[in-house]
């Protein structure tokens, strides 16, 4: 790691330590004992001096004084600290190259967008702390099993203003009952422990190289912000059990098989729940458009980037006229040209544009 000002190298040596997943329920009875409303250690700058306090969310940014970088003990804000981190993979200046190229492919944004967000947008570093869960789960289920069939029935039609009896195909469904185990295995379901951004936003700019968490270290939070988690680990692992139970039910159908499945009832058991506290690394842009605040986020190691934009309403106004127009100018030509009362009456004419005839 290199600071852009004065080139200082901080370099940090790989570590062979390994990342451990710790016990979800042993967690929790820890958590259940520890003090609660704690309040945000005193900071003294080691260059300056000063004295102040971060935000209670945050234990990593910089010396409001001197803008030094200043770390706090994350086990002096929460319970449960970082164990494993993804070092920044991108640099601010690749990052705003992913945020120029995002912007020029948004549809209907105001033209002066990407002059105001690249004047006005501020690239800021930060670790967004996240949960992973491993489970293995068994779920008990009941339900039925639907089979399609058809049957042959006489019914009457209306054929050229007379009634007609026809055989038809109708299809009916012979359901069975049924009930039975599914077992999954689920490993790191990952999710934002941050309040600061919306879910919605960090799903989006998913998928994260887990497999390369590194042991934690705080001097890779130098020079960034890090936020402590927000989201609490019981409140984490009932999103996670969601999302597990979106997959469990996919499994559950196939399980009972036929054409269609009802499920009635389940019951899942989460047995060996593991956790890890990891930080995870971002740039985020803000920047205010007429009044309008907005966030954009973008993936540090991959440079997928997602967040909130304005929509440019004179242009979807215009599209919406030229679109009209079109259709309404097509129609006129085939009106004068006679082409679509003969398409209205089925007839077929010969013209010296065989394409146009087709």
């Amino acid at each position: 790691m290199i600071c852009p000002h004065c080139g200082y190298e901080n370099r940090i040596e790989a570590s062979s330590r390994p990342i451990v997943e710790y016990d979800f329920q042993q967690a929790l009875e820890t958590i259940a004992q520890a003090p609660r409303n704690i309040p945000p250690p005193e900071i003294h700058c080691p260059s300056c001096g000063a004295s102040f306090h971060f935000k209670t969310s945050l234990h990593a940014g910089r010396c409001p004084f001197c803008d030094n970088p200043v770390l706090i003990d994350p086990e002096a804000l929460r319970p449960i600290p970082p164990e494993s981190l993804l070092p920044f993979r991108i640099d601010q200046k690749t990052a705003r190259q992913y945020f120029r190229k995002w912007l020029k492919s948004l549809w209907f944004a105001p033209s002066s967008l990407q002059k105001f967000a690249r004047e006005e947008g501020r690239l800021k570093g930060m670790y967004l702390p996240f949960w992973t869960y491993d489970s293995h789960t068994e779920t008990t289920y009941s339900g039925a099993r639907g089979i399609i069939y058809y049957e042959t029935r006489e019914v009457t039609v209306i054929e050229n203003g007379r009634p007609v009896r026809r055989l038809q195909q109708v299809q009916k469904i012979r359901w069975y009952p049924v009930s039975g185990t599914v077992s999954r295995y689920f490993d790191d379901v990952l999710i934002g422990a941050s309040r600061t951004l919306p879910r919605q936003i960090l799903d989006r700019i998913a998928p994260w190289d887990l497999e390369n968490l590194m042991p934690f270290d705080e001097r890779y939070l130098s020079g960034f912000e890090s936020e402590a988690y927000q989201v609490q680990l019981a409140e984490g692992f009932d999103q996670a059990r969601q999302i597990m139970d979106q997959i469990i039910d996919q499994d559950i159908r196939f399980d009972i098989g036929g054409d269609l499945q009802q499920i009635y009832r389940k019951h899942t058991r989460h047995l060996h729940t593991t956790y890890k506290h990891c930080l995870l690394p971002v740039w985020i842009a803000a920047y205010r458009y007429r009044n309008q605040p907005y966030r954009v986020v973008i993936n540090a190691r991959s440079g997928k980037v997602a967040g909130g934009r304005p929509y440019s309403v004179w242009k979807i106004a215009a599209t919406i006229l030229i679109s009209l127009a079109l259709v309404l100018g097509g129609g006129y030509v085939l009106k004068q040209s006679g082409l679509l009362d003969q398409l209205q009456s089925g007839v077929v004419i010969q013209t010296p544009y065989p394409e146009l005839a087709k």
